[in-house]
């Protein structure tokens, strides 16, 4: 199979089920932006020297699952024999749940928030707070697709819980390498 296939040489690009639309349609802004978060996912896991990753890892594989769910034709969601087109497990309130469980085992360890933190401090914290900001970016597109057609509510959801794990990880992070958190405190 070729890489390229010329087919989106003038700016349109297939969904799963066949209906071409422009790429900057918002279902592809919706899924580029997810694709991008996933990217920026492996840069974090490949910087993390400890633990993680088989959590990140797993993270990785539900987020092409959100994807594929995004790019696909609600249209043409089952094919001619009545089968879905995509065989694979949606996402769904177990996935929400296990981001739910690894915050909380990260939160037991964490001092307690009095203020918003500045990300940084260190490479790895500095990857995790960009890797939420761009799953904060997500969930808006998510969000705005779902205005203009329906969206599954455990996607959005889990965007929303996603980057609340980011956001832990980051203080996890900085806890584990002994970086001092510089609390925001508005002048």
């Amino acid at each position: 199979m070729k890489i390229y296939t010329k087919t989106g040489d003038k700016g349109t690009t297939l969904l799963i089920g066949g209906t071409r639309v422009a790429k900057h349609h918002i279902k592809i802004e919706a899924y580029g932006t997810v694709d991008e978060l996933n990217a920026y996912i492996g840069l974090l896991r490949d910087k993390i020297d400890h633990g993680y990753q088989e959590e990140l890892i797993e993270i990785q594989n539900r987020l092409f699952t959100l994807g594929s769910f995004l790019a696909l034709d609600l249209q043409k969601q089952t094919l001619p024999n009545g089968k879905p087109r995509l065989d694979i497990k949606p996402i769904g309130q177990d996935d929400i749940t296990y981001l739910e469980k690894k915050i909380d085992v990260m939160e037991q360890v964490l001092p307690a928030m009095t203020h918003f933190v500045l990300p940084g401090g260190h490479e790895q914290v500095s990857i995790c707070h960009i890797c939420r900001t761009i799953c904060r970016r997500a969930e808006r597109k998510v969000t705005y697709l779902n205005e203009v057609e329906p969206v599954s509510e455990a996607l959005i959801k889990y965007l929303n819980r996603l980057s609340d794990y980011l956001f832990v990880l980051a203080r996890k992070l900085s806890m584990d390498l002994q970086i001092k958190e510089i609390p925001w405190i508005p002048e």
